[in-house]
């Protein structure tokens, strides 16, 4: 897995206006269906993993845990997060590649 170019990814997508981050953010655009990859920190809190994996297991959308929130706030320019959700398709299967291990 190669965790530079995902975190390029992130902050490409938070460039172009595909990403939203934080734990209420993200929880209201996954309910409204808007998200195709959910991305939650290594290191939250059980609660908030619990969460968002039962939420977008029922919605059928992508959730990985990847990073840790220090990470993953500095690869999208801003202070420490939790959760990201990533809204394009292909940004988000991208991604995905990029997590599971298999590139292109």
């Amino acid at each position: 897995m190669n965790q530079k170019k995902i975190y390029s990814w992130l902050g490409l997508a938070m460039r172009s206006g595909n990403l939203v981050s934080g734990d209420d953010t993200s929880l209201r655009e996954l309910k409204k269906m808007r998200l195709n990859l959910v991305i939650v920190a290594d290191d939250a809190s059980a609660n908030t993993k619990k969460l968002f994996t039962d939420k977008s297991s029922y919605r059928n959308i992508a959730c990985r845990q990847f990073g840790t929130k220090e990470e993953l706030g500095r690869a999208i320019g801003k202070s420490p997060r939790a959760v990201l959700g990533i809204k394009d398709k292909k940004m988000s299967d991208q991604i995905l590649i990029l997590l599971e291990g298999t590139e292109i």
